[in-house]
């Protein structure tokens, strides 16, 4: 039988002792000394795991023998696990070596790449550089009344400017900013102050202005058709779109008919029976809805329920 096959045996007789009643420990004793006795290598260790059953048996044991017998073959196993020889430390060094010509290596492309990373650090900061000159450009070619200081006014202008330079921009118009002054000019003179009203009648000329499906309203006032103290009061209804005072004007004429249809005085009659409530209080009109050569409709409400109907 080989050694292997005799561990084998031998981890499974132990495996069915039982040390919590404190029996089976002169068995474990012969089992830890028959082990003892052989000749067990590392491939033998890592094949049948013996050592971890020793330990398991070593921790449930209450047999002092049986513990500092366990221990003893424990640390003797231990010595497949020591460091390695000579040779394996020249081995070593040589990888430190290599480790450290790596590593000098590494320290020349870290080197390299901080280089590049400052030269990109220098585009960045000068393209930031250029940006904010680009933007105090701007911000000075805004033309603004002498002493205006305002930063609330400013800002309108601002968003009154970016609003009319949608879209094309009519040629022989005067430029964004003067008008999108004047305009900030006109809707402050009427408030004499920057509050909530202000600020809302701002936020209303902006949407107006800025909307793509009204561009009849942008150009008008950047051609002079409507001034700027016309546009500084006008109702939203004013500046919408054409299309919007068309849907308008048709929700208009419907909700007059309704309304008519509602309060002209009819003529009463107790001949029609409201067939909600059962009572004969009621009123009547008749329109013409259809053709001349129809007859015409009537409509009748109820005057006890406010109950309608039509009939022809």
């Amino acid at each position: 039988m080989s050694v292997e096959e005799e561990v084998f045996k031998i981890q499974k007789k132990m495996g069915k002792i039982t040390t919590d009643d404190g029996t089976g420990q002169e068995q474990a004793l012969d089992l830890l000394k028959a082990l003892q006795a052989l000749n067990i290598n590392l491939e033998i260790l890592t094949k049948t795991r013996i050592g971890m059953t020793v330990n398991e048996l070593r921790k449930s044991s209450k047999d002092d023998e049986v513990i500092a017998l366990a221990k003893t073959l424990i640390k003797s196993w231990k010595r497949f696990l020591a460091p390695p020889s000579a040779g394996s430390k020249e081995s070593s060094k040589s990888s430190s070596k290599s480790s450290s010509s790596s590593s000098k290596d590494k320290e020349k492309s870290s080197s390299s790449s901080s280089s590049s990373k400052d030269k990109k650090d220098d585009k960045k900061s000068s393209s930031s550089s250029a940006a904010k000159d680009e933007r105090k450009t701007t911000q000075t070619s805004f033309p603004a009344s002498s002493g205006l200081n305002d930063a609330v006014r400013l800002k309108c202008r601002e968003m009154l400017c970016n609003a009319l330079k949608v879209g094309e921009i009519p040629e022989g118009c005067p430029e964004p900013e003067e008008m999108a002054s004047e305009l900030e000019d006109a809707i402050y003179n009427e408030f004499k102050n920057t509050d909530m009203k202000y600020k809302n009648r701002i936020r209303s000329r902006v949407a107006n202005l800025r909307d793509p499906k009204n561009p009849t309203l942008r150009s008008n006032y950047m051609c002079g058709a409507i001034t700027a103290q016309q546009l500084a009061k006008m109702t939203p209804e004013e500046m919408a779109s054409d299309e919007m005072k068309k849907v308008r004007e048709k929700f208009v004429k419907e909700a007059i008919n309704d309304a008519q249809l509602a309060t002209v005085q009819g003529t009463k009659t107790d001949l029609l029976k409201c067939g909600k409530c059962k009572k004969r209080n009621c009123t009547y009109n008749q329109l013409q809805t259809r053709s001349s050569d129809e007859p015409m409709t009537t409509f009748v409400m109820c005057n006890e329920c406010g109950n309608r109907w039509k009939f022809c």
